[in-house]
């Protein structure tokens, strides 16, 4: 795993063998970090990162200056990796919180110009996370809000769904608040 944009880039994280993750993949990073290049201007967004893990993504949007993410995760052991990596690398720009995800969001009142969520595959709330994301107004306006998932997962029925992006078993799912 290695930071593939931004102050940090080339950067390799090293995290804990016993972590309880599945981090997304270097190419499919790099493929939804491609996309995304062209859609936002990194500096200065507020980032959500739901179902941290490893902080991957975190690291990706610290290390190209956003100016706050927000990175939860329901692992003690996760939490405790990215605090210490960030720390680590001057990223002060990261927050941590352990929580679950679902209860995170019900209490969340902020709002970001941009939500990630990496649940794990096998959940069967995933179409539950876009719904209270709309449903609790956590996006700014044109923010947008990425899950990813399974590839033969669908979540397009849902009204703000822009697109799917498919990179072998795995997919991004973009939904953008109006």
């Amino acid at each position: 795993m290695r930071i593939i944009g931004g102050t940090l880039k080339g950067l390799r994280l090293n995290p804990p063998k016993n972590l309880p993750v599945r981090p997304t993949t270097d190419l499919a990073k790099e493929a939804l970090f491609n996309i995304l290049q062209n859609q936002i201007e990194f500096d200065n967004i507020k980032v959500l990162d739901l179902f941290s893990g490893t902080g991957n993504i975190a690291f990706e949007f610290a290390s190209r200056r956003a100016e706050q993410v927000t990175s939860v995760d329901r692992s003690i052991h996760c939490i405790h990796y990215i605090k210490d990596t960030a720390k680590q690398h001057q990223l002060s720009n990261i927050k941590t919180f352990k929580a679950d995800v679902f209860k995170y969001l019900d209490l969340e009142t902020d709002q970001y110009n941009l939500i990630f969520a990496d649940p794990p595959y096998d959940l069967n709330r995933i179409p539950e996370i876009p719904k209270t994301v709309f449903e609790k107004n956590l996006l700014l306006p044109d923010g947008l809000l990425i899950v990813e998932h399974q590839s033969m997962q669908n979540l397009s029925n849902h009204p703000n769904f822009t697109e799917q992006r498919k990179y072998g078993h795995s997919s991004f799912s973009f939904f953008r608040q109006q």
